[in-house]
């Protein structure tokens, strides 16, 4: 279970949210909504531990994710609005790269698999500075298949994903949440997935 209890964000001398909760179970979607400077990336980022909330505690099985360090940590894979991917970088080293530092080394044949399976058969050998902004993000939202981690933080994963795409990454976290694992994401898009408890979280 993931929990947020009393949380606060600050920023400089704006406080962008104040007194967040929700809790989450496994086989379940938290969307973050709100609108642009409302808070969603800086959330994701506390609960993915990059950040720490101004007030207010996040709960991994009833422990705060702080004394837990690793053990919280690599059960969690974020994937932020920005792809994450190196540009020198061909895009089967990206994947397997990405892989191992998170610990999770993978052959080269499963980086192919999953590369195939997202759309990018054929562009496995390129360097990532050559792929368009939708080719890019299937580089990144590839993890998402070699990365076995129960919670997925996820800040707008569809972002320039064309329509065939976009469904693809919504059977992706359908399969993820029926085999119990959990989703938190940001999207401006409207998702169609079902799901065992989908919950949306309004930040002002």
């Amino acid at each position: 279970m993931l929990q947020g209890v009393n949380l606060a964000c600050i920023r400089g001398d704006r406080e962008l949210f104040r007194d967040v909760n929700f809790s989450l179970e496994a086989g379940g979607l938290m969307q973050v909504r709100g609108p642009n400077g409302s808070g969603k990336t800086s959330l994701l980022r506390m609960l993915c531990g990059l950040s720490n909330p101004a007030a207010g505690e996040i709960r991994w099985c009833g422990a705060a994710i702080r004394s837990l360090n690793g053990d919280y940590f690599s059960a969690v894979t974020y994937i932020g609005h920005l792809s994450g991917t190196k540009d020198d970088l061909t895009v089967i080293e990206n994947l397997r790269i990405s892989s191992a530092l998170a610990g999770f080394e993978i052959s080269v044949t499963q980086a192919m698999e999953a590369l195939a399976y997202i759309g990018l058969n054929g562009r496995e050998l390129l360097p990532v500075k050559v792929l368009s902004q939708g080719q890019r993000r299937r580089v990144a939202l590839a993890r998402l298949l070699v990365y076995k981690t129960p919670l997925w933080i996820l800040d707008e994963p569809l972002v320039a994903l064309d329509v065939m795409a976009v469904k693809l990454i919504q059977e992706l976290l359908e399969q993820h949440l029926k085999q119990n694992g959990m989703v938190v994401m940001t999207t401006h898009q409207e998702i169609d997935i079902t799901a065992t408890s989908i919950m949306q979280l309004q930040l002002a």
